[in-house]
């Protein structure tokens, strides 16, 4: 299965997605929007107009068979659904050779069972998140073929967000943190601004007002350099964190769906 890793020229390599849904178009969005590659340099594939409406809006060209866009680009970026990755990989599997980097942004699907369906080890995993579509991803990468290979999807991928390394086996608690905790976010500035509405607010006041207050509360925690326990006692009033301690000793373990 192994296959020498014939260096990808950074300057003139074509990036391909295989799966054209939401996922696809916001990194193929960040990464023309960031400068990292422009549009003719990327290509998906898609029959419905919907989808190839939205990747043209911004100058991708769209194939009709994905097998296209395995013959034209030189990193393959697979973005379908779980349950269909093994019989997408394995057919395009004849049309795969030793210059092409493969990545992975499929949750739940691990990197050995990649590798042996495409008969390929260039294969990297790579879990992002969906705030992908406002370019504030988290994403993580995993064990890579070689270095320039990481540094180049490392690259890609920090055009939509920020993101980490981490060994694979980390992998299943990562989809449940950041791959799942965006809805858990939702939740909670739906309950903030629903609280607000309670207390006399207009809807739309109280939804910005919940939406800017959790962005601004997370830019804190990223840029303070404090532990989110100290911003919190910064905070809160003595009667407040009485209830906030009464809410972490209620509080239910989390788990991603």
């Amino acid at each position: 299965m192994a296959m020498s890793s014939i260096p990808i020229p950074s300057d003139t390599f074509k990036l391909g997605f295989i799966g054209a849904g939401k996922m696809a178009e916001s990194i193929a969005r960040g990464v023309v929007t960031s400068g990292v590659l422009p549009p003719s340099r990327i290509h998906t594939a898609h029959l419905g107009t919907h989808r190839r409406d939205a990747f043209q809006s911004f100058g991708i060209s769209v194939f009709d068979h994905n097998h296209q866009v395995v013959e034209e680009c030189d990193v393959i970026i697979f973005s379908v659904k779980p349950q269909i990755v093994k019989e997408v990989v394995s057919e395009l599997r004849p049309k795969l050779s030793a210059k092409q980097l493969l990545v992975s942004v499929v949750a739940g699907t691990k990197l050995k069972d990649l590798q042996e369906w495409a008969g390929h080890d260039r294969f990297i995993r790579v879990m992002p998140n969906t705030p992908a579509a406002v370019g504030m991803a988290a994403s993580v990468l995993g064990r890579t073929a070689t270095e320039e290979d990481g540094e180049l999807i490392e690259r890609l991928f920090g055009a939509i967000g920020k993101v980490w390394r981490a060994n694979e086996k980390l992998f299943d608690a990562i989809t449940g943190l950041s791959g799942s905790g965006p809805a858990y976010m939702f939740l909670a500035i739906e309950a903030l601004a629903d609280g607000g509405v309670a207390a006399g607010l207009p809807r739309e006041l109280a939804k910005g007002l919940a939406a800017q207050t959790v962005l601004g509360a997370a830019s804190m925690a990223v840029n303070s350099g404090k532990h989110p326990a100290q911003l919190k006692d910064d905070v809160a009033s003595p009667g407040v964190q009485q209830l906030l301690a009464f809410m972490s000793w209620r509080k239910v373990d989390f788990v991603a769906p």
